[in-house]
């Protein structure tokens, strides 16, 4: 590294500076100065560059030094989506499928999905089951979904949970070795500089952005529903009681091992204090844990049941005896 002294001596001699990189806006970024990384990337997203477009675009869609603004976000990702730049496709796509432009939105989606990102594996197995803009799949829904799933998008355990109780024996297997497959791919290479999110305390953030949630259709192809709004905790409602003749049960998701679903069990309780009588069961379903509670004694108490995990954040459905 030059001291001062080196750098006052090259630049009383004419040496030329050396241009900033996508990586020095970065740099910047996780230090918190967000102005000065944006200052970094646009004249090298004006010039073309896409990983500067989709750091800039996050910038843009985050609100950090510079206001927010999810269409120049949207425009940004796709310059770098049309320059073949997988992560800015998945963002673009994402963001299309938000602003109700799904239609638009599947080939970003589609191809994203297909370099492994878990958000659009999410919302490409949705499609594939609903069979929404594209031809319904169920084994390929199953095994996009296992892999999002696997990546640890809460979205996907549930969904995944959903469609192993619709789909026949046949089609899971099926589905279980095309996902054996997709994990065995190699992932594009990953060797820029990328922000994905605000930097972590310390240290670079790599989260990933929650996708949108769109609904499944077992039974039509009707346009993917809007996400479910999760609802600040009710006040205190009179405990579901656990009925010893009881064959009705509510599944909470699909874990990947019992102990991330006892741990899930135990932080709803809390949160839900008119479920705590209820029993929680874990039964193994393929590689996942599905948690349910229950027994209940009919379909109106179930429903009950999770109404009251809806309301704490939790997605959740009724499972008839």
């Amino acid at each position: 590294m030059r001291t001062p002294a080196a750098l006052m001596l090259a630049l009383s001699i004419g040496a030329p500076a050396m241009a900033a990189s996508v990586k020095d806006g970065v740099d910047a970024w996780q230090r918190g100065h967000f102005a000065d990384a944006v200052a970094v990337w646009q004249p090298l997203a004006r010039a073309g560059d896409p990983d500067a477009a989709f750091d800039l675009g996050q910038a843009y869609k985050l609100g950090r030094g510079v206001p927010a603004d999810l269409a120049k976000a949207r425009e940004l990702f796709g310059q770098g989506a049309k320059a073949g730049h997988a992560e800015s496709a998945a963002n673009y796509g994402l963001l299309l499928f938000q602003n109700n432009q799904r239609a638009a939105a599947m080939p970003w989606i589609m191809q994203a999905s297909e370099a492994g990102d878990p958000r659009a594996q999410y919302v490409y197995a949705t499609a594939l089951f609903n069979g929404d803009f594209v031809p319904r799949n169920w084994p390929k829904a199953y095994a996009l979904m296992s892999r999002a799933a696997a990546a640890g998008l809460p979205q996907a355990t549930t969904n995944l949970a959903i469609i192993d109780e619709t789909i026949s024996a046949d089609e899971r297997r099926k589905g279980a070795e095309m996902a054996q497959q997709i994990a065995s791919l190699p992932l594009p290479p990953i060797n820029r500089s990328l922000i994905t999110s605000l930097p972590a305390q310390g240290s670079a953030s790599t989260s990933l952005d929650a996708p949108p949630t769109p609904a499944l259709t077992a039974r039509s192809p009707a346009t993917p529903g809007p996400s479910v709004p999760h609802h600040a905790p009710r006040p205190a409602t009179p405990p579901l009681l656990a009925s010893a003749g009881g064959r009705w049960q509510v599944q909470l998701g699909a874990y990947g091992s019992q102990a991330v679903a006892k741990a899930a069990w135990a932080s709803l309780r809390d949160k839900a204090a008119s479920l705590r009588r209820l029993t929680p069961s874990y039964e193994k379903a393929g590689t996942f844990i599905r948690l349910r509670i229950g027994p209940l004694a009919d379909r109106a108490t179930a429903e009950r049941a999770c109404a009251a995990a809806r309301s704490a954040g939790s997605a959740c459905f009724t499972v008839a005896p």
